[in-house]
């Protein structure tokens, strides 16, 4: 599980909407460390096999993301990946850096894809 605030330098967009790019890197980290874990080396993402974009991502907020391996084959890897929104910049507040903790966190992406650790790397 990954946690981040989304900050001025993740906006693309006008209005500080952060580009979906943001949220596959995300995912691109949580699937080396889970390759880590799993095999000892950071192997290498090869494909994704679905993505969505499911909700908006602003600046100021806080991204929530986990992923699972869903398949191990001989060097391949199958993994699974959901991004929720748990904290929000306040809309109506006083203060620019009021916040908000959601009571239930937004879905705002998922994606699946395969990754590949070598035989030879694979340490565990």
């Amino acid at each position: 599980m990954i946690r981040l605030r989304m900050s001025s330098h993740d906006a693309h967009y006008a209005g500080d909407l952060v580009d979906g790019a943001r949220m596959l890197e995300i995912f691109g980290d949580i699937a080396t460390e889970l390759l880590i874990r799993n095999d000892g080396d950071e192997g290498l993402f090869v494909a994704y096999d679905s993505v969505e974009f499911l909700a908006p991502v602003y600046v100021g907020d806080y991204i929530e993301a986990v992923g699972h391996i869903t398949h191990v084959g001989n060097t391949s890897r199958k993994m699974s990946f959901t991004a929720r929104k748990v904290i929000t910049a306040a809309e109506d507040a006083e203060f620019p850096s009021a916040a908000d903790v959601l009571a239930e966190p937004i879905l705002v992406g998922k994606a699946s894809g395969t990754c590949l650790v070598k035989k030879e790397r694979q340490r565990r």
